[in-house]
């Protein structure tokens, strides 16, 4: 390992850190499924992390291509998933996604009394996109990649920090469940609605970053 390779697993590791946020996203994760079964739980933590790992190597070798072949800039991306994130972020602190679920579930229950639980597929939106491969995820990535480019071990140490970023967050929303089993139903649902405001403000923020990179980019 050269001195390239190990500043680029450093760099990777502690940037990904940051722009994943995997001690942040983990309780909303148990926000969004909160009253879900442990399976479907565990099946939502499994495929959110693998379509956040397919999307970021996507964009690490086609994503500066795509967008400039679709015309999209990356701050209207990030506009685009605050707007969308912030609807969600309404329904959690009004409980508009408990009520949702609550029927579904009912309506599920009575076609087979085996399914318990909530079954909303949260896994690609709002978790795999753009809470775990968002914006600066995929901007942190299609950067590495580019300074990595042209040699394999560089671009192996880009993956392996922003793929240790991604287990550690499987790991804890694998853990969470239990977590908030323990904190109980009423305190669970006080943490979503508190969970619903930070996410509001989170969306907020990528909605501000995007429009002031556009307005900065236009100047």
């Amino acid at each position: 390992m050269d001195a390239l390779d190990l500043t680029l697993l450093t760099a990777s590791l502690v940037t990904f850190f940051v722009v994943i946020d995997p001690i942040g996203v983990a309780p909303i994760f148990a926000g969004l499924t909160e009253g879900s079964s442990n399976k479907h739980r565990r099946t939502m933590a499994i495929k959110s992390v693998l379509i956040a790992t397919v999307v970021l190597f996507g964009f690490a070798y086609l994503g500066e291509w795509l967008l400039n072949a679709l015309h999209i800039s990356l701050d209207a991306f990030r506009a685009a998933g605050g707007v969308l994130l912030f609807m969600i972020a309404l329904d959690m602190i009004f409980e508009k996604r408990t009520e949702r679920r609550e029927e579904r579930a009912e309506a599920m229950s009575d076609a087979d009394e085996s399914i318990p639980g909530t079954h909303d597929d949260i896994s690609v939106f709002p978790m795999a996109i753009p809470m775990l491969a968002g914006p600066g995820a995929i901007a942190s990535v299609m950067l590495f990649m580019n300074e990595a480019r042209g040699s394999l071990s560089s671009q192996a140490m880009v993956f392996a920090g922003m793929g240790a970023n991604l287990l550690l967050c499987l790991g804890l929303f694998l853990a969470i469940g239990f977590i908030m089993k323990v904190i109980g139903t009423t305190l669970a649902a006080m943490i979503t609605r508190i969970l619903g405001v930070i996410l509001a403000a989170l969306a907020a923020q990528f909605i501000f970053d995007g429009i002031a990179g556009a307005l900065l980019g236009g100047g």
